[in-house]
């Protein structure tokens, strides 16, 4: 197993009480392997990754339990300056908003080169050399006369796809894509996923994509963890999902989904908001708004049940939405 994190537990103090944002989320990547996970705003996607990066923000945040083994390390375990040095080398990550993550001041032609003088100490030519390189690889124009340019020149997906090369600079082992499509029209997300697709292949990395969309991951990733109010409530190989999910948070995600064969009904919603991070309801957090929901659910939480070997679903009613 390339990642395997086991248990995690975040919380977020605050002025108005602490925030459980994640609570015991396990899952595992292979080499080569594409893991989607997805949810609503607010579920710990976003959080979980910054904790396995080493990237969030303490505090007000706090890691309370749990591990994240990358390659037979506990990344938990490690110093501040172990970490840094697998960051950006053997894992790293692209973000949703572009524009924000690259230096407005800079150069994209010096900011992908810095990889390279600073890891692995070329000259300013050479490294601007491999910023060319890497430019053409993801498919940027022009990418000898653009390498000068300010990330203001290029348009959002062409600063996605300049964010994607500075995450595959060093060829990592793995790579954490957060929300990669989120600003973007539908034809260049289509776009963008396909070359992240095609460049996991080609270097056989292992590929966590974080998104709230399940209509963009079905032709890219090999399982799919859904989560919800901090939990991974299912977990199977994407076919399964799509087939028969075996959550009803799961159901109302794909129901969710605008299709062509609907034209002119109205597009479903799941009732009411996810939970409160301080408040999180007793027994399955889901029940106030779930359509299977009974006085179980309401007393005591699901634990992932094994649907099958590949896949878990944490509802206590799982063979009734499978079968629905």
């Amino acid at each position: 197993m390339l990642l395997e994190v086991r248990d995690l537990h975040v919380e977020f103090h605050t002025r108005d009480g602490v925030a459980q944002a994640v609570n015991g989320v396990s899952y595992g990547v292979e080499a080569g392997e594409t893991l989607a996970v997805l949810g609503e705003s607010g579920s710990g996607k976003s959080v979980t990754a910054q904790a396995v990066m080493g990237i969030l923000d303490m505090p007000p945040g706090r890691i309370t339990g749990g591990e994240v083994v990358f390659r037979g390390r506990d990344l938990l375990r490690l110093k501040e300056d172990e970490r840094r040095r697998i960051r950006g080398a053997e894992m790293a990550m692209i973000f949703q908003d572009a524009l924000s993550s690259l230096n407005p001041v800079l150069s994209v032609g010096d900011q992908l080169g810095e990889m390279f003088t600073v890891h692995r100490g070329m000259s300013r030519k050479d490294a601007r050399a491999k910023a060319v390189e890497l430019m053409d690889r993801v498919r940027i124009p022009a990418a000898r006369e653009r390498v000068r340019q300010y990330p203001h020149q290029f348009s959002g997906g062409m600063r996605q796809r300049i964010m994607i090369a500075m995450a595959l600079a060093l060829e990592p082992a793995l790579i954490i894509a957060d929300e990669p499509t989120t600003a973007l029209d539908v034809t260049v997300q289509a776009q963008v996923m396909e070359l992240l697709a095609e460049l996991q292949r080609e270097y056989r990395m292992g590929l966590i994509l974080i998104t709230h969309d399940l209509g963009v991951v079905a032709d890219v990733a090999d399982r799919i963890a859904v989560m919800y109010a901090g939990r991974i409530v299912e977990s199977a190989p994407v076919h399964d999902i799509y087939k028969a999910p075996a959550h009803p948070y799961t159901r109302g995600l794909l129901d969710s989904i605008p299709r062509l064969d609907q034209k002119g009904r109205e597009l479903y919603a799941i009732k009411g908001l996810p939970p409160n991070l301080m408040h999180i309801p007793p027994g399955c957090a889901f029940h106030p708004r779930c359509p299977l929901a009974r006085d179980v659910c309401r007393t005591h939480e699901p634990p992932l049940y094994e649907v099958s070997g590949t896949r878990g679903s944490a509802c206590h009613f799982w063979t009734e939405c499978l079968n629905g």
